[in-house]
């Protein structure tokens, strides 16, 4: 069980970020296995290439990557996208990198807690989301306000409770005065470091953390009747079917994102803001794996940021309908990367099952597609052995070729 709830000085003592250690499990994810770049067959060496014709050749199950004309990929962007995104000195207090939210032996999400956690312990309300896959995501973040992934890194950069830069412009100067950074950028642009650039790097970097081959690519899209087990075939046909979650999450005829990069109020919005406006009596707390404590609310909130109200979609767009609207998210690799929903209060993928096969909460302007389904204990079992099959091989050699270099925690 995870705190739902952002609280600063509680979240750190109990959750803290993820330090190290490639095997295992890991016990905040409820026992799922880490990405073990150990298993990744590919030498460390020369990744770069690698990464680059990765991003050039379309994935089985994916459609090829959209590329942006003024920004094509060069592994020289990528060597250098990859240092910027491990690199702390980032942040006002050299704290705070970008792989400390998405962490890649946790498929580039942070498992230890349901919404992100800022520079010196700030709460931010929205749980970080998987960055394999995002070179598909037109637009970005849960609620939009972003269309590139080239300006996509500014937000997260200037935002008090996130890397609190007091200006973009100020990173650039830092950039530009380490000299490891004048080669990198010179081999990358020619040209030295400057905010267009940092972001096209960026962006190019994680236009290569692509992964298909699930599964059930090698099913759907290869016709290998042995790559699918018939309880998974039973859950693609309630998906695709009954259940109707193709609604939201397409399945193509020749490639599938898993998302339809729309915007949705399924109800949990509202439900979510209920419970902020009426909080409970005691919370329940993870102290260590396995041991759960509920604690006093009120003892905790006297050691914690009021939680804020979170409008989705309208935060972005100021319009009344966009209220608790946000975006789909695609469900690649949904099985390794808990906790769910915008705010991570759910901690399992049988949470998120239950919570739309009950229909969600009924709430005003709720989409009408979500609604009772009726699902056997059976049927729930076999959507999630679906959401299991849409796993992909090759994640393990995206988190090896994240960590061929000690990241930049000066």
């Amino acid at each position: 069980m995870r705190i739902g709830w952002p609280f600063v000085v509680l979240a750190l003592a109990v959750c803290p970020a993820w330090a190290g250690g490639t095997t295992g499990h890991d016990p905040a994810g409820g026992g799922l296995p880490l990405v073990d770049p150990a298993t990744c067959p590919e030498d460390a060496a020369g990744w770069e290439a690698r990464a680059l014709a990765r991003s050039l050749a379309p994935q089985p199950g994916l459609p090829p990557i959209p590329h942006p004309a003024d920004n094509p990929p060069s592994a020289g962007k990528i060597a250098l996208g990859r240092k910027l995104f491990f690199d702390r000195r980032l942040s006002i207090n050299g704290t705070m990198s970008c792989a400390m939210c998405h962490v890649p032996e946790q498929a580039f999400v942070n498992r230890e807690l349901a919404t992100a956690v800022g520079v010196e312990g700030r709460s931010v309300k929205r749980n970080a989301p998987t960055l394999i896959n995002v070179a598909f995501h037109d637009p970005l973040f849960h609620d939009g306000r972003d269309n590139a992934l080239e300006t996509q890194f500014i937000g997260p950069l200037v935002a008090r409770n996130e890397m609190a830069n007091p200006s973009a412009g100020r990173v650039i100067a830092r950039i530009n005065a380490m000299p490891e950074y004048r080669r990198l950028f010179d081999a990358a642009f020619a040209a030295p470091a400057s905010l267009d650039r940092m972001g096209m790097a960026l962006a190019t970097y994680q236009r290569s953390l692509v992964a298909g081959g699930s599964d059930f690519d090698r099913w759907y899209y290869g016709g290998d009747e042995t790559a699918l087990t018939e309880p998974a075939k039973r859950g693609f046909a309630l998906f695709s079917g009954a259940a109707g979650c193709t609604a939201c999450h397409p399945v193509g005829a020749d490639s599938a994102i898993l998302t339809d990069n729309l915007f949705h109020d399924t109800g949990y919005g509202w439900m979510r803001e209920q419970v902020r406006q009426h909080p409970p009596a005691t919370a329940p707390v993870q102290v260590a794996p396995g041991v759960v404590h509920e604690v006093d609310f009120a003892r905790i909130m006297s050691v914690s940021a009021p939680r804020e109200a979170d409008l989705g979609r309208y935060e972005v767009t100021e319009t009344p309908a966009d209220r608790w609207r946000f975006r789909t998210p695609s469900l690649r690799n949904v099985a390794l990367t808990p906790p769910y929903m915008h705010d991570g209060a759910l901690a399992s993928l049988r949470a998120v099952l239950e919570f739309y096969d009950a229909g969600g909460p009924g709430a005003p302007g709720q989409d009408p597609r979500i609604r009772p389904l009726g699902l056997s204990p059976s049927d729930l079992d076999d959507l999630e052995a679906f959401l299991n099959a849409l796993t992909s091989p090759g994640i393990a050699c995206l988190a090896k070729e994240a960590r061929s270099a000690p990241p930049d925690n000066h």
